[in-house]
């Protein structure tokens, strides 16, 4: 998937933008409208077999990188450069003045903002991130909300609502070459972010602390924040 930079905009990010993680800002009652689309509930139809197939196949990459472009619940863009390695781990660094950075390190996720000079930890089960970057997304289960195909499509969307709340995430790939196009978080507030991904590369070698964090200048972080 190719696209260029030149309409991603720097903006100053939230926290709460940056927990979103959003996805497609397509939303399902959107793409019920949607010529060719089919809908099918967990809850009473069969996942359909390509459905994961092409599941299967993201859970077999166990590491890529490359590019990604965010939009916000209210259209802001930005972008930047991500890593992935199953399971559990994914890094993005932002570009622009306020240097973001989330990382997850297989247990939890922090959100770093240098310029603001915070630093916020969450568990990663209780995130949908978990979902995306399990050692497999088995479609049998209760997780599926629903999956739509259409010819160059193919949209699942997951949730696990007594871990994360209303939180869902979305995910769609190529129904062909089966790869990720996007994913899009839906917040307990209904409002989606969109990361869209390309120049991406499989099978990449990553340092040892690609997804370390400092658990300890974290607290140290807090600690001072706290006293102000």
């Amino acid at each position: 998937m190719s696209m260029t930079k030149e309409t991603v905009a720097d903006f100053a990010l939230t926290r709460r933008r940056l927990l979103g993680f959003g996805l497609a800002f397509v939303g399902a009652s959107a793409l019920n409208i949607v010529p060719g689309f089919r809908l099918l509930a967990s809850a009473q139809a069969a996942v359909p077999e390509a459905a994961q197939k092409i599941a299967d196949h993201f859970s077999s990459v166990k590491t890529m990188s490359g590019e990604f472009v965010q939009f916000g619940p209210k259209g802001e863009q930005t972008g930047g450069k991500f890593f992935l390695e199953r399971p559990g781990k994914i890094r993005f660094n932002y570009e622009g003045p306020s240097n973001f950075q989330v990382v997850s390190d297989g247990n939890s996720v922090v959100i770093l903002n240098r310029k603001l000079k915070t630093s916020d930890l969450y568990p990663l089960s209780k995130t949908p991130l978990k979902l995306l970057l399990d050692t497999r997304i088995d479609l049998s289960g209760e997780l599926v909300q629903s999956v739509k195909q259409e010819d160059d499509l193919t949209t699942i969307q997951l949730a696990d609502k007594s871990v994360f709340g209303n939180s869902k995430i979305t995910m769609m790939f190529d129904p062909n070459s089966y790869e990720l196009r996007q994913w899009t978080i839906t917040d307990a507030q209904g409002k989606d972010t969109t990361v869209m991904i390309f120049n991406v590369k499989q099978g990449v070698n990553f340092a040892a602390d690609t997804f370390a964090i400092d658990y300890r200048a974290n607290r140290e972080l807090n600690s001072r924040q706290s006293q102000k």
